[in-house]
């Protein structure tokens, strides 16, 4: 009896233990699965991060050009279309002056002028030779010009209606020794007859320093009396019987060439 209670007896507390290291067991493998399982969804994530990438068939195709698809060339851009730029002022370097070329450039050193300056000088005492440059305007200043004229002038009196009443004294040069300095808004213009005369003057001081005479509408006639002081050596007055303009000029044998060069 004794031996079957103690078989008895050991017998669950053996199932017992097997049971205890069963459950052991499973613990053990437990974390081993869970590791498991925990690789298995990286490498299924991992999967599926795959997955969302475009494929190959999926990837834009690069478009051809824009002038291939229309069959002609695109136009061209904005700063290809704009003109061209003028090209810069001529300088010493750009001209072939030969064995001149250091008599230029200590020319201009002395005389402290740009490769312009330098050549209006030398342009002005060859073309003007025998001239002075005579500067001159109204009365309020707001009409002011130059003029290249002989220091001795040959100044003209008309008795025609309209000089007699102005006492419009002047000497006649070419349009091309002339220049207006400044004042071309202040000028005004006064016509009569058959209106080649311009007689302009100041808006404000209404004083003529200057007009265009029928005689020579290819120049100007200027009033000695309107000039700056100090270039002026000698002045000769001639009478000009402009009362009778058509007799005046055909007995008069330079004057309808004054203005010309």
């Amino acid at each position: 009896m004794r031996r079957a209670r103690s078989a008895a007896a050991s017998k669950p507390r053996g199932q017992k233990r097997s049971g205890a290291s069963g459950a052991a067991a499973a613990a053990t493998s437990a974390p081993r699965d869970s590791r498991a399982r925990r690789s298995a969804s990286n490498s299924g994530g991992g999967g599926r991060a795959a997955s969302r990438q475009p494929s190959a068939k999926r990837r834009p195709k690069p478009s051809p050009p824009r002038a291939q698809e229309a069959g002609a060339e695109e136009p061209p851009p904005a700063e290809l279309a704009r003109p061209p730029l003028p090209p810069p002022p001529p300088s010493a370097s750009a001209l072939d002056l030969g064995e001149q070329r250091e008599r230029w450039e200590t020319f201009q050193r002395r005389q402290r002028l740009s490769f312009e300056g330098a050549a209006k000088l030398l342009l002005d005492t060859f073309e003007y030779q025998g001239l002075v440059k005579h500067t001159g305007g109204c009365h309020c200043g707001a009409v002011r010009f130059e003029v290249w004229a002989s220091a001795d002038l040959h100044i003209f009196d008309c008795n025609c209606s309209i000089c007699k009443k102005k006492q419009n004294k002047h000497f006649i040069v070419p349009a091309s020794r002339f220049k207006l300095l400044k004042g071309a808004e202040s000028i005004t213009t006064y016509t009569f007859n058959t209106h080649k005369a311009q007689h302009t003057f100041c808006k404000r001081c209404g004083v003529q320093s200057f007009y265009t005479p029928r005689s020579n509408p290819g120049g100007f006639g200027i009033a000695p009396h309107c000039l700056d002081d100090g270039t002026v050596r000698s002045v000769v007055i001639e009478e000009f019987n402009g009362s009778d303009w058509e007799k005046a000029m055909k007995e008069h044998k330079t004057i309808k060439n004054m203005s010309k060069e």
